[in-house]
């Protein structure tokens, strides 16, 4: 489920594709709000802000959209959709490039993906991705990441052979043996292999922030000039979907129940392993659904600068903003 994309090439294509939000009728106001990927449960606030009503309590009629070829960062850049689901690593990237958007919740307090493996590779640490064949997704932060890891448990990076994979199902690639490791996000991908009878190993990136800074994975994004120019809807967005994340946190099976009455064709046994799994990183150690610390921004952020992905740092500061909480 992770991916990346390049803001500026396809800012015209967003225009050009969508239509931007307007009035809808019975006084509400209408707002599009792109998915990063097809509907899982890092979406199930989303769906349960529609389901009980408090998309229209906030005001809004919200129309769930998911990407094609244009993604949520080119899409709120462009102005051709008002609000997505994006990463902390894309907005980072992208606001280094000079796309003006700005996560204004976080999605899951913490980064919950890890590096997959078949189990019968023996891989228990970065040190025994050695001579592995890694399928890329296409992130300028995945080499360094691997580096980093790699280095930390005294492994040679210039071992493992990076294989162009874009954005195929990493779980079948490593069934068919094209690759040996793949980058997951465990809460749905891991739990699939398990549901599949797929024996993966997963080292999982929680356990080694000390290497590579944690960050928010996934989070709610807007443009700034949104954020300017209709700070009433984006708050009444927020406000919503606290409500809908919150009662997914305290109710997960509820919650996968309303997720799969939404979107029918997803599995409903791994939708419901998942929603259990996940509920508890909505809000974790936080104070509410959506916080965000600027000590996790920055920290990724400087990261970046120090292994060479980024030229200079950004501005966190304008990166994200949590002023739109409940």
């Amino acid at each position: 489920m992770k991916r990346i994309c390049l803001v500026a090439p396809l800012l015209l294509l967003a225009v050009l594709a969508l239509s931007c939000g307007g009035k809808a009728s019975a006084g509400t106001t209408q707002v599009k709000l792109m998915l990063d990927w097809v509907p899982n449960t890092n979406h199930t606030g989303i769906y349960v802000a529609e389901d009980k009503g408090y998309f229209r309590d906030a005001g809004l009629e919200v129309e769930i959209i998911q990407p094609g070829e244009v993604y949520p960062e080119a899409a709120i850049a462009g102005g051709a959709a008002d609000f997505g689901i994006s990463f902390q690593e894309n907005v980072t990237l992208a606001r280094a490039e000079g796309a003006p958007i700005v996560s204004i919740a976080a999605v899951l307090q913490h980064n919950t993906s890890g590096f997959a493996s078949l189990a019968g590779k023996g891989v228990k640490s970065p040190a025994d991705f050695e001579g592995l064949r890694y399928g890329a997704y296409g992130s300028p932060s995945e080499a360094p990441t691997l580096q980093a890891l790699m280095e930390s448990a005294g492994a040679d990076f210039s071992k493992l052979q990076m294989v162009t994979t874009g954005l195929s199902d990493p779980l079948a690639l490593l069934q068919q043996g094209q690759i040996d490791l793949a980058w997951i996000f465990y809460g749905w991908q891991g739990l699939q292999a398990k549901q599949m009878g797929i024996d993966l190993n997963v080292v999982m990136m929680k356990d080694y922030f000390d290497v590579v800074p944690d960050y928010y994975t996934p989070v709610v994004i807007a443009s700034e000039t949104t954020i300017a120019e209709r700070p009433d809807v984006v708050k009444a967005l927020v406000g919503a979907l606290s409500r809908g994340y919150t009662f997914a946190a305290e109710h997960p099976q509820e919650a996968a129940d309303i997720l799969m009455r939404a979107v029918p064709e997803l599995d409903s046994a791994l939708v419901h392993e998942s929603q259990e799994w996940i509920a508890g990183y909505y809000i974790a150690e936080a104070s509410q659904w959506g916080e965000q610390k600027e000590s996790v921004w920055r920290g990724y952020a400087d990261w970046l600068v120090e292994h060479g992905v980024l030229k200079t740092a950004i501005d966190v500061q304008a990166a994200f903003t949590d002023r739109f909480l409940p």
